[in-house]
């Protein structure tokens, strides 16, 4: 095993761990994520060519694997007939009722485009496919403009709601001030 990864490894695990529960929100998972990284780390070791990159190089892999989970949980959704994966489910109308409201203000300040997609599939649940068309772009574009929407959404909270943006927008307080 390459020293510095060792070294990196026995210092900060319980940082990889908190790393890898915020992107599940399950800690036994990232236990097996992080192992299973380790074990694919461990057998491409001879590949890594800058050693000085190790670390950087390791989260790539780690990254690799809770995306590959969430590709899974996807597929055994359309299996299941639950076609929406654990981790995008919709909130339940009381969590809904203390979401922070902020950002609906901020939606006439974006991009023509972005607002309509905003109100239209974050708000509407309208289908992309009409929605596409109503823009009259594929659908792939769409996503890459729902992306962009979103971002830029993300950008103007985090400008002017800071306390929300940093905490999830959650139990919101900024109406009352």
């Amino acid at each position: 095993m390459n020293p510095e990864l060792e070294k990196y490894l026995n210092e900060n695990r319980d940082k990889l761990i908190g790393f890898i529960t915020h992107k599940t929100g399950d800690p036994v998972l990232s236990e097996d994520l992080l192992q299973e990284s380790l074990l694919k780390a461990l057998r491409a070791s001879g590949e890594l060519k800058e050693k000085d990159k190790v670390v950087s190089w390791f989260y790539q892999i780690i990254r690799n694997a809770i995306t590959d989970v969430y590709r899974k949980q996807g597929r055994e959704a359309m299996f299941t007939g639950n076609n929406v994966p654990e981790w995008q489910e919709e909130l339940a109308p009381d969590e809904e009722k203390t979401l922070c409201q902020c950002f609906i203000s901020l939606i006439p300040a974006l991009n023509p485009d972005y607002a309509f997609i905003i109100k239209a599939l974050e708000l509407g649940n309208e289908d992309p496919d009409e929605v596409a068309s109503k823009l009259g772009i594929s659908r792939n574009n769409l996503k890459v403009k729902r992306y962009r929407a979103r971002q830029q959404l993300r950008e103007r909270l985090e400008q002017t709601c800071r306390t929300c943006a940093t905490h999830g927008c959650m139990d919101c307080t900024c109406a009352d001030s």
